[in-house]
């Protein structure tokens, strides 16, 4: 007897056993719940197993069967997007998912407007997003979660390629008010009796430390955080200052207080913005357009970062 089930109904499957409940797999595919159940119900009637425990204050846990049943199904729809992409290669079509993973400290300041012309551009492509920081984006790539990654040249490992878009040096953030405010730039010694906001993320962390530990010195770590915009409104309180490689396209804290970018003097070496692949991913139409697409982008803009030469 054929098995007759979609490549969407294992999709919401597979995401509501990585999320334990329906209510959250609606929330992640933005599909309705009401959907996404009937699906479930149909691949258990299809298949005649039960691929989930109803737990009503739990949520749903996999049962064996199930555990079993997912490993499969994400296997097949790995199958499932290479034959979409084998499809555009010979059609030469930019076609089929995209999923684009997108280092968390500047996702919002670069992705969303790469997205739209992209899309724009490209409608058979259907791109999805994730922000995290670099540790998960490797780990991401590897495990064929994502297709690409746009993100720094931070500890690239040799099994996934990294290919450049631009250099950004980095910056010391203080708010308007603060007393090195009015400095051209600002070194590691004038930096340390001050108290410092830390953009504290994986590898990211040891890259701004880097000045500090090359002079002997200790910064006066005062708050952390892992996310920009909160570092920045830290920063624009009077709570310290920070160091960054994303220059906003505002000088201005999400709260509205004026912030100051000055030249580290002595800082670690600018890092490279650009996009991680596993090796050869540029033969796949989609992934080779969204690189072409989002280095174009990138080298026209005045930010992040200090503007090109030859802008005026």
């Amino acid at each position: 007897m054929a098995l007759r089930f979609t490549l969407r109904q294992l999709e919401y499957f597979v995401t509501v056993g990585e999320q334990g409940s329906i209510a959250r797999a609606s929330t992640h595919l933005n599909v309705s719940s009401p959907s996404i159940s009937a699906a479930i119900s149909q691949l258990e009637d299809e298949f005649g197993l039960p691929l989930f425990v109803r737990k009503h204050a739990h949520g749903l846990s996999l049962t064996q069967a199930g555990r079993q049943f997912m490993v499969q199904a994400r296997k097949v729809l790995v199958e499932g997007d290479s034959l979409n992409r084998l499809a555009g290669a010979i059609s030469g079509n930019v076609q089929g998912p995209l999923s684009v993973g997108c280092l968390l400290t500047f996702a919002q300041v670069l992705l969303p407007a790469i997205r739209r012309e992209f899309q724009h551009r490209y409608a058979d492509v259907q791109v999805s997003q994730t922000e995290c920081d670099q540790e998960i984006l490797i780990e991401k790539l590897r495990c064929a979660e994502i297709d690409v990654a746009l993100t720094y040249d931070l500890e690239v490992p040799s099994d996934l390629e990294f290919i450049a878009a631009r250099s950004l040096p980095l910056y010391v953030v203080v708010a308007a008010d603060h007393p090195l405010a009015k400095h051209t730039s600002l070194t590691v010694e004038t930096l340390v009796d001050y108290p410092m906001v830390l953009l504290d993320l994986p590898m990211s962390r040891t890259y701004f430390m880097q000045a500090f530990d090359r002079a002997g010195m200790t910064p006066n770590i005062a708050e952390r955080t892992r996310d920009m915009a909160v570092m920045r409104s830290l920063v624009a309180n009077g709570f310290g200052f920070s160091v960054a490689n994303i220059r906003p396209h505002s000088d201005l804290s999400p709260d509205g207080r004026a912030l100051c970018f000055i030249p580290f003097e002595g800082a670690p070496r600018p890092l490279c913005l650009g996009f991680l692949i596993p090796v050869g991913a540029r033969s796949v139409l989609s992934v080779d357009a969204f690189i072409d697409h989002a280095s174009r982008t990138i080298s026209k803009w005045n930010y992040p970062g200090l503007p090109l030469a030859d802008d005026s």
